[in-house]
């Protein structure tokens, strides 16, 4: 249980959603197939010349008719689960050309059943070409700027001149009222058990259930101020012999061990500071997007509400 309140961040990971890729089944089933015939490789001689550059646009298969080339099968690749990337070339590749032609099998057949009419295949089909849309400009206005640069950049002003914080392990036990934490800490120093007490008698259910009370490492701006101050105050093994108010109630608060954790290294946060940035391009994209357009908002009642107040709708707006 953390007691800080931080904001919600934008979903970013819809900027990487992808639609219309190969499934895992169909991998896994081509995957399987594969495995079970013998895989041949061309012989070559060991001085022959390196073959020429083949043409994306080369078909390796049709289907009544309906072409598939180098470069669909080259797309597909790239979709693949790290698992199958691992197997040999000359295994992927027909895996890949015989999954691309199951599928445009299945496409042509859905297309003589009319399906593209029918109103719930054309909204599926028409919801992921919107998605694809939106991906495909987000990930014009996103990916440009993520560079080592920008990367670098952030690791500089966010963390290269940062003082080394100090950390606290601690656990607590967490009551409604004063006395319930005086009583507490009376048995505490009777010799009760820290832990048995977090686990029987703290309302935060979810760090009792861990292991007794245990919040693990935090620093210091992880937790509400009050509790802050009095934990990085205490010394290790110790236990606040006072109540600790907050406004989640009162605490008991037992410190475990603390340490100084030194600034890391910018391939250490590397990965880190690329999601931050991609989650606050995102966000300034979204806002782009929206300064640009004229949104009026409507009530229950079918009447415009004014910039900044909630939609609100009767009844559950997700059932049908």
């Amino acid at each position: 249980m953390r007691f800080s309140n931080p904001g919600s961040l934008f979903a970013a990971s819809a900027l990487f959603a992808s639609t219309l890729l190969p499934s895992v089944g169909f991998h896994a089933a081509h995957a399987a197939d594969a495995a079970s015939k013998p895989a041949v490789a061309a012989a070559q001689p060991a001085d022959a010349p390196p073959p020429p550059p083949v043409d994306p646009n080369s078909v390796v298969a049709t289907v009544n008719g309906e072409k598939i080339t180098l470069n669909d099968i080259r797309k597909s690749a790239s979709s693949m689960p790290p698992q199958f990337r691992q197997l040999p070339q000359n295994m992927i590749f027909p895996m890949l050309v015989n999954q691309a032609v199951d599928q445009k099998a299945i496409q042509i057949e859905a297309r003589k059943a009319n399906l593209p009419n029918d109103p719930e295949v054309k909204a599926a089909m028409e919801n992921a070409a919107n998605t694809a849309l939106q991906n495909a400009w987000l990930s014009k206005q996103v990916m440009p700027q993520l560079t080592d640069a920008a990367i670098h950049d952030s690791y500089l002003k966010n963390y290269a001149n940062k003082t080394p914080e100090k950390e606290v392990h601690a656990r607590h036990i967490l009551v409604k009222t004063d006395a319930e934490a005086q009583d507490i800490i009376k048995k505490l120093k009777g010799g009760a058990n820290f832990g048995t007490l977090a686990e029987s008698l703290s309302t935060d259910k979810g760090s009792a259930k861990n292991n007794g009370g245990d919040l693990g490492w935090f620093k210091k701006g992880d937790m509400v101020p009050a509790f802050a101050d009095a934990a990085f105050a205490m010394k290790p093994g110790t236990y606040s012999t006072t109540p600790v108010k907050s406004q989640f109630g009162y605490h008991v608060i037992q410190v475990l061990a603390d340490r100084t954790v030194p600034v890391p290294k910018e391939d250490e946060v590397k990965d880190k500071i690329r999601q931050q940035l991609i989650q606050q391009d995102v966000r300034a994209a979204v806002d782009k997007a929206t300064s640009n357009a004229k949104i009026v908002r409507f009530g229950p009642d079918g009447k415009p509400i004014p910039d900044g107040a909630q939609p609100a709708l009767a009844g559950n707006p997700t059932s049908k």
